[in-house]
């Protein structure tokens, strides 16, 4: 403890110097005439660059029946175009000495490729080709549906915990597309055609609903015409439909409990909060902060080590989405302990950032932990440009500007206030991992 509160004094004498206005980011914005939004940020201390683009489309953007379009038409974005053969994306970055790999997610989809400076130019051949001109031969798609299948065997069916996030997560939403996963139902990608897959790229995969991210070393006025060239030529898609669905207020604690074989219990807790566009966002993420940064954490300190009921207990907010989305608890739960007593002592640690304020050291902590990782993460290329994208895809990513000074104006009233907000029985809904004997 006595190393934290030091650690804690040094940060606070080095933000305290920091000024509270809106972060600089010296980003260059460009629309082009094709609707397709371009993020240029120089950043010159390695001579290497980050290439992203990001599609605004993910698993909200389907439909029941159809779940998990989006995460296999990413593998397709690999299966090659006219121009360039099955599997030769991939190793074009690799000739070239760099690396590629793309991720879907609730929100997004987004592809990119990290290279030696000077070899931009592989990435606005390669992306600008695949953007239209992608191949949907009927042999690889099948090929990839099954590798989603067996992707969805191991990460969730096979895996007793994610399958009951799985299950909470369709509990919890009734109305959203939220509630099924990213990777998609096993029904529904059995369901799933070539045609399907074809007509969603060709409705969102589109410049009016991209996004082109470069960070690293590079000249602007140089790179932008030659974006201009290599994608301006791509005409505007079709107006991207708008996901209607609205989750109505909960009114009532929603449970589900899961019975798969596995070794030890566990317990999720979702409650509904609000996304980065709303003014308790920084609060949230700061509360998020208090209970479960390290070892000092108060859900750590309490289940594990004090009360030594659970394994591992933390708690997440990911407030980066496009609707509003669930804070998580959870636990594993020791050997010899019950569900119950674990259920209990999370709603205790909740109950008692209710009622009693945190103290000005344990606040200050959690801040200097989020703005150090914030600051030293900006020595990362990537990491800059990832949050460009994530920002814009959602949002804007003007909203980074304000985002150091968001987390310095939370107090503890404000971590107060948010904890009875928001943490309610009403706005809750439990999964509990049962195990069965093998």
């Amino acid at each position: 403890m006595m190393r934290f509160r030091i650690i804690a004094v040094v940060f606070a004498m080095l933000f305290a110097a920091a000024p509270a206005v809106a972060q600089d980011l010296k980003v260059t914005e460009k629309i082009l005439p094709n609707g397709l939004k371009v993020l240029l940020k120089e950043e010159h201390k390695a001579p290497v660059i980050t290439f992203q683009i990001w599609y605004k489309v993910g698993s909200r953007n389907e439909q029941l029946g159809k779940t998990g379009a989006s995460h296999v038409l990413e593998h397709m974005m690999f299966k090659g175009t006219k121009k360039y053969g099955p599997k030769q994306f991939s190793r074009i970055v690799m000739r070239n000495g760099g690396n590629d790999n793309a991720f879907t997610s609730k929100n997004y989809t987004a592809y990119f490729q990290n290279f030696a400076s000077d070899r931009i130019g592989i990435s606005l051949d390669l992306e600008s080709d695949r953007m239209r001109n992608l191949l949907f031969d009927a042999k690889e798609f099948l090929s990839e549906r099954e590798v989603v299948k067996e992707e969805r065997r191991m990460r969730y069916e096979d895996d007793p915990v994610s399958t009951m996030v799985e299950q909470m997560m369709a509990v919890a939403f009734i109305a959203h597309p939220y509630q099924w996963p990213v990777i998609g139902w096993m029904a529904d990608l059995d369901n799933l055609t070539r045609e399907d897959l074809e007509r969603h790229y060709r409705t969102y995969y589109a410049p009016n609903n991209a996004t082109i991210v470069v960070a690293g070393d590079f000249d602007t006025k140089t790179l932008l015409p030659r974006i201009e060239k290599a994608f301006g030529r791509i005409p505007r898609g079709p107006a991207i439909p708008k996901v209607g669905a609205v989750e109505p207020k909960q009114l009532g604690e929603r449970r589900v409990a899961i019975k798969r074989k596995a070794e030890l219990p566990a317990v999720f807790i979702g409650y509904k909060t609000p996304n980065v566009q709303h003014a308790d966002s920084a609060a949230l993420e700061v509360l998020a902060g208090v209970l479960s940064s390290g070892r000092s954490s108060r859900l750590y300190r309490s289940l594990v080590y004090e009360k030594q009921l659970a394994l591992y207990a933390e708690g997440e907010y990911d407030g980066i989405t496009q609707d509003p989305n669930l804070f998580y608890l959870y636990a594993g739960i020791m050997p010899g302990k019950t569900s119950e007593e674990v259920e209990q002592a999370l709603y205790g640690t909740i109950d008692l950032l209710k009622n009693e304020p945190v103290t000005a050291d344990e606040l200050q902590k959690v801040k200097n932990q989020i703005e150090a990782g914030f600051i030293m993460g900006q020595d990362s290329v990537f990491y800059q440009a990832m949050l460009l994208g994530k920002y814009e895809t959602v949002a804007s990513w003007r909203l980074l500007g304000n985002y150091l000074d968001g987390i310095r104006a939370v107090s503890a009233a404000d971590i107060q206030r948010v904890a009875r907000e928001y943490f309610s029985e009403e706005n809750r809904t439990v999964g509990i991992l049962v195990p069965l004997k093998k």
